[in-house]
This record gives C-alpha cells, sequence and structure tokens, in this order.
C-alpha cells in the first residue's frame, strides 16, 4: 500500500461506556431494583487508539471481556463510542451505517448470516440483491470460490442440513461475496474439528491474497492466530496491552522455553507432583507429554531436566521455543508489559 494512502481503519482514544445496574438479592431486592436508580459506571473499552492499512489480517485477541466484541460493533457502526473518533474507510460507522455496511463483512461464531431453510445458492443470490452484485462479479466470485474449495456439493444443500464446519464455509464465503473491503472474523474456526480449521485458514489466506481484504479476527485458537496473523493486538479490561507483529513479541519473551518430558503413568497426575516440586514454574500435562515452561534468566533447562531426572524416569524430552498461545498467557498474568510500539504496521 502506498504509505500517502489513509489507513483503512482509525481509531483514535476510543473510550466506551456502560451504565450497569447494581441488582440486589432476594424479591424484595428485585421490586427495589425496578426503581433503583443505583447504577455503576463500566468501562468496556478505555482509550483505545490504532490503524489498520489495507490487506492487514489483524488478531484481535483477548480474554472474555477484555472488550474485543465492544470494539468491533464500534467499528461496525452497531455502538456509538462514548468518546473518541473511530473511521472506517474515512467514514464514521454510526453515522454512516449503510455505506459502511456496503464495505464490511462479517461473521460471528455459530450465529449464521445464512437463510436455514434455502440452499446456499439461494442465500448467495439473495446476499447478490441486497449488496447490488453485479451478474460479472457474482459470476467472477463464484469461479473464485470453485478454484479455492470444493462447494459444488454445498451450493444445492439446505443450511439446516449442514454440518458445523460446512455452515461456518458457507458464512464465510458469504461474508467475501460482494467484495468487502473489510471482514470481521469472531472466532470463525470455534467449534471445529482439525481438519475443516486447516481448510478455513487456507481459504482466508487465499480470499485475504487475491482481494486484498483486511481481516480483523477475533479468536481464543492461537493456531488460527499463527496460521493467519503477522500483527496482532492485545487488549485486557479495556485497555490496549500490545500491537506489534508475533516475532516482536516472542523475541520479548525469548528467555523462555518449553521442557517437554515423557515418562511412565498417567501424565496429567504426574504434571501435578511436578508443578509441587517446580512451584515458580508453569506444568502442564496431556496424554503425551509433561510442559515445563522454563524462564532462564531465573532457571537454566538443563538444571530443571537434572532435577527431574532424579525422581522421575525420563523416557523421552523435548526443547521447544515458547509458543504464541504461552506468550499470550503471560501477557494475560501481568508477567510482563511488551512494547507496543506499532500503529498499524
Amino acid at each position: 500500500m502506498d504509505n500517502n494512502e489513509k489507513p483503512v481503519i482509525e481509531l483514535k482514544n476510543i473510550s466506551k461506556e456502560f451504565k450497569v445496574l447494581n441488582r440486589h438479592e432476594g424479591l424484595k431486592g428485585s421490586i427495589r431494583d425496578l426503581f433503583s436508580r443505583d447504577y455503576r459506571t463500566v468501562k468496556a473499552v478505555d482509550d483505545v487508539s490504532m490503524t489498520v492499512n489495507q490487506g492487514e489480517i489483524v488478531g484481535y485477541l483477548g480474554p472474555n471481556g477484555a472488550g474485543k466484541s465492544t470494539t468491533i460493533k464500534m467499528m461496525t457502526g452497531v455502538l456509538e463510542p462514548t468518546s473518541g473518533q473511530i473511521l472506517v474507510r474515512g467514514n464514521v460507522p454510526y453515522l454512516h451505517r449503510s455505506e459502511n455496511a456496503q464495505n464490511i463483512g462479517v461473521v460471528f461464531g455459530q450465529r449464521s448470516q445464512l437463510w436455514w431453510a434455502l440452499p446456499l445458492i439461494e442465500s448467495f443470490r439473495i446476499l447478490k440483491d441486497i449488496y447490488g452484485i453485479s451478474d460479472q462479479a457474482y459470476k467472477d466470485i463464484q469461479d473464485l470460490y470453485r478454484s479455492l474449495v470444493d462447494i459444488e456439493d454445498l451450493l444445492h444443500k439446505p443450511v439446516r442440513q449442514m454440518s458445523l464446519g460446512q455452515r461456518t464455509l458457507s458464512d464465510i464465503l458469504a461474508a467475501f461475496l460482494h467484495d468487502p473491503a473489510i471482514v470481521f472474523l469472531d472466532e470463525p474456526t470455534i467449534g471445529l474439528d482439525v481438519s475443516m480449521k486447516a481448510k478455513i485458514r487456507e481459504l482466508i489466506c487465499e480470499l485475504n491474497n487475491k482481494r486484498n481484504t483486511t481481516v480483523i479476527l477475533t479468536t481464543h485458537d492461537m493456531g488460527d492466530v499463527d496460521a493467519l496473523c503477522r500483527r496482532i493486538v492485545i487488549i485486557d479490561r479495556g485497555k490496549k496491552l500490545y500491537d506489534n507483529d508475533i516475532e516482536h513479541l516472542k523475541g520479548f519473551f525469548g528467555s523462555y522455553r518449553t521442557l517437554k518430558v515423557r515418562m511412565d503413568g498417567d501424565l496429567k497426575k504426574k504434571a501435578l507432583k511436578v508443578q509441587n516440586e517446580f512451584p515458580s514454574l508453569s506444568v502442564t500435562g496431556d496424554d503425551e507429554w509433561i510442559s515445563v515452561l522454563v524462564d532462564e534468566s531465573r532457571d537454566r533447562v538443563v538444571d530443571v531436566l537434572e532435577k527431574l531426572q532424579q525422581s522421575h524416569n525420563i523416557k523421552d524430552m523435548q526443547l521447544e521455543e515458547i509458543s504464541t498461545e504461552e506468550v499470550i498467557k503471560k501477557i494475560y498474568e501481568g508477567a510482563a508489559s511488551p512494547s507496543s510500539d506499532s500503529e498499524g504496521a
């Protein structure tokens, strides 16, 4: 993109506050609440600024209740910010909702925008009329879809008869149908199996590459982040904690290593025992490995391994760099505040 071109999304010191009633218990409390003026103010989004350029895929991450959905609702024009300025393609979303809707696509988890009883092709035709898509543009996008995924069997299948993965795939295709400048994807792979997740990630990447569509992705699946996003923005309790690329984030935690060991017995139970032996370290266990996150600025991996060998029969071991998931977890826990010196890069 030309450096002189304006960003496709601009948020400047955006905040959103809600008034929440302080409720009381019991029947008397419920009656009292009907006439109560006892409210408290909750800041769902607190002074968030960022810019997004055309063609970027940005992971917008945070724990439940962090303010992600509220931010997206402001970018789509559903909510008006309490303070600050927000521009999407140069327009204020909540003041130009119809125009903004023409330039965006949205997929909200398992809430389908397709017509439940109709075949997929009929939903596409209805959306074609709603968005005023020309016959040639409609044909072109259908041809593109056929080149990316096998949709022939889906086109004539009622949405109610589709599996969750097929519906999610169809919803994503519908969101890109009118060639929007921006697509918001909220937990697009939630509840899907590994194979379908891989197909959907590949589809999003290809549509982004071929159409230069900006994608804002919210997810708790770090596989989505690693596969799709070069840049991530992390928000917690309404405040932005980080805005930069993934490698910069991992570099900030460069001293961390994950020691994975295999031993006899129930590894999940063994992990609890190891955690008691190393209370200052993060220890998890699954059916194959016990994972110990080691900060080498404080503990050496070889020392941890040596202590483990003294009390356990180690059958196998691996050493890995810290994963994106562990990095995000560390930030949520407040272990560090990495620099967020990128504004739209």
